[in-house]
């Protein structure tokens, strides 16, 4: 009985350990292109040039101008559509690549 306690214990306390130890690192990458499908909210689409790229949506994406400026809710409406070039900045989750920031080209 106490070999199986002490086991148990000892086991819980190892699984800790290595759990502490455990990192994630995230990172930014910025991609350029010109949208080719755009569904807000649902599907994001930019041809680059390896070829067409799909985007998932973050929990929060930032729409911005070349200079900074962050664009309004009706701003993101008129501004944001298949044709405009951009720079999409993402993180890669698995397989996905999941958007944070969209830079429009022009000002």
């Amino acid at each position: 009985m106490k070999k199986t306690l002490l086991l148990t214990v000892c086991t819980v306390i190892a699984s800790a350990a290595i759990a502490a130890d455990v990192t994630t690192t995230t990172s930014t990458t910025t991609s350029t292109g010109t949208i080719s499908e755009y569904a807000p909210g649902t599907s994001f689409v930019v041809k680059e040039t390896s070829g067409p790229v799909k985007y998932r949506y973050g929990k929060k994406v930032t729409y911005v101008t070349r200079s900074g400026r962050t664009l309004s809710d009706d701003d993101v409406k008129t501004r944001i559509r298949v044709g405009v070039p951009v720079h999409v900045h993402y993180s890669t989750e698995g397989e996905d690549r999941v958007i944070s920031r969209v830079e429009v080209d022009d000002d």
